[in-house]
């Protein structure tokens, strides 16, 4: 058996057996998420899921790297990852029941991205141009990277605001990412991302509406730092420009979604970190959308920017920019015909 198939299997049934105690654990312990005036959901949801999908995800690697003989290179950015990880998963444990502060988060996702890429030099040195020309970061290199790590952390902490959204858009961006690994070699990045989608997809078992969990910040961080983080990985064993590309489009709506409400937020004075009401579900709900047709809808977007993401390793460079600039200009018509870019008053608001 494969062990990017082991990996899959270990991960997505780990996270049906966790999930279960971890509901049990988040009522116990009081780390609920109550219901309120800018909240969907009408009772208390537990709101530590990111249990489940963390020790799915290790229990995964672990089983895998037990069995399997490893290159030093290798077992040093698998142990890279876990420790980062780690780090950014009790990071999201705390703020699960303290609510940190947004700039002491920050922090902590700064420094949990500076372990993986100072600690254990995960970063991207250099890439390619369009045209094949080497590009070296030089100075660039680890800011560049940390930027990375820490703006994908958030994207995916910042989707989650229904049923099942970032759970079902981790793993269509895993899969993406591993099917472009897998036909292009890179086993390391399609076994990682095997154990992080076959996670996320065992969690998404309860958490598709109506949830019986939500991830919370220690799901959902967990998994953008991961994406990040495996994504260097294979940007680095592929210098190619569609190696930085198909993450990007991989995980395009929560990227662009982020990016518009930082436009969105500036633009209406108001600042960066507060949360409105003008994300994609949001809109998508004010148009008259039950919670699982937004998140299934949502789901089709995913997918179709991975299934271009995948088609792009096909073609050319040149061309893979020019389809990837096109598909960015058609998000932004899109987005600006439903008003994400205005600031939004309604009340089916999540957070």
């Amino acid at each position: 058996m494969p062990d990017y198939i082991l990996a899959f299997a270990i991960a997505m049934g780990a996270a049906l057996l966790l999930t279960p105690g971890v509901i049990v654990l988040a009522a116990k312990t009081g780390a609920l998420d109550k219901p309120d005036a800018r909240k969907v959901h009408k009772k208390p949801i537990p709101r530590i899921g990111g249990i489940g999908i963390y020790g799915a995800f290790m229990i995964a690697m672990l089983t895998v790297v037990s069995v399997t003989p490893l290159s030093d290179e290798v077992t040093w950015e698998i142990t890279g990852l876990m420790v980062g990880g780690s780090l950014i998963f009790l990071l999201g444990i705390v703020d699960d029941y303290k609510n940190l502060h947004p700039k002491v988060k920050l922090l902590g996702q700064i420094i949990a991205a500076t372990v993986l890429v100072v600690g254990f030099d995960v970063r991207i040195d250099f890439i390619t141009d369009p045209f094949g020309d080497y590009l070296f970061l030089e100075y660039l290199a680890v800011p560049a990277t940390l930027f990375w790590i820490v703006g994908l952390t958030n994207t995916v902490n910042l989707i989650d605001g229904l049923d099942g959204l970032a759970a079902g858009v981790a793993t269509i961006a895993a899969v993406t990412i591993f099917l472009v690994a897998l036909e292009q070699s890179f086993l390391l990045v399609a076994v990682l991302t095997a154990a992080l989608g076959g996670a996320a997809f065992g969690f998404l078992y309860y958490n598709f509406n109506p949830a019986k969990i939500f991830m919370g910040d220690s799901g959902s961080m967990f998994l953008g730092y991961m994406l990040a983080g495996i994504s260097v990985i294979g940007a680095v064993k592929s210098a190619a420009t569609i190696a930085l590309i198909v993450p990007i489009l991989a995980l395009g709506l929560p990227i662009l979604d982020t990016t518009f409400a930082i436009i969105r937020r500036y633009r209406g004075g108001v600042p960066i970190f507060k949360p409105d009401k003008g994300h994609l579900h949001h809109r998508l709900l004010d148009l008259g959308f039950t919670q699982r047709q937004a998140v299934l809808l949502m789901y089709v977007i995913s997918a179709l920017l991975g299934l271009s993401a995948v088609a792009l390793t096909e073609v050319s460079a040149q061309i893979a920019v020019g389809i990837f600039a096109v598909v960015v200009l058609s998000v932004l018509f899109g987005a600006k015909k439903l008003g994400i870019f205005r600031l939004n008053q309604s009340p089916n608001y999540t957070g």
